[in-house]
């Protein structure tokens, strides 16, 4: 049975600029980009399956593209535990050391969260479960879980976790069949 899983980033918001471990809404120029662009997907009606990760940027666009969807909690940015709310420049100045093993080494959790590994697990166990089920599935989800679904498709090591960039509203396209999965490079959604 094969899957086609196409994996939306969500729009552009004040913390994401300022690389802030935060969930805050996209503003409403984020969101008139994401309706303009609605029309690059293909029809919702082809969807077995719609989901979005809880956050509410992901919500917000997924309802700005106009599909209705699942909330998927197994899709949820990962646990930053004692850095949430805090910039990645105001983190790195408090514990460096604790950064740098946060971004070189996938089993550390110097923020009382969740280690990379375990966001690859979680995602790599979501992504299987899609692949029994077949047929094509949509989701708007944070830059990290689509990272972590292309590197847990692609049996990669967990160090290229960090090397991979999903920029805001970037479509990246799994097809899964038989265990094996292909992954077709994130490219920008366009009007």
């Amino acid at each position: 049975m094969t899957v086609r899983v196409i994996l939306v980033s969500p729009a552009m918001s004040p913390a994401l600029r300022a690389a802030r471990f935060d969930d805050d809404m996209p503003d409403e120029a984020a969101l008139r980009e994401v309706r303009s662009v609605a029309a690059s997907l293909p029809a919702s009606a082809g969807f077995r399956r719609v989901y979005t990760a809880p956050e509410r940027r992901c919500r917000a666009t997924a309802d700005a593209l106009g599909v209705h969807s699942v909330p998927a909690p197994e899709l949820r940015d990962p646990d930053v535990g004692g850095w949430r709310g805090r910039t990645l420049e105001e983190v790195a100045t408090a514990d460096p050391a604790g950064v740098a093993a946060w971004l070189g080494d996938p089993d550390a959790v110097p923020h009382g969260g969740e280690s990379v590994r375990a966001l690859l697990t979680r995602t790599g166990n979501w992504l299987a479960s899609q692949a029994e089920e077949g047929g094509r599935v949509l989701v708007v989800a944070g830059p990290a879980v689509i990272r972590a679904a292309v590197v847990q498709a692609l049996d990669l090591p967990a160090a290229v976790f960090w090397r991979l960039d999903v920029p805001p509203l970037s479509r990246t396209d799994l097809t899964g069949r038989a265990g094996r999965w292909n992954w077709r490079c994130g490219g920008p959604l366009s009007r």
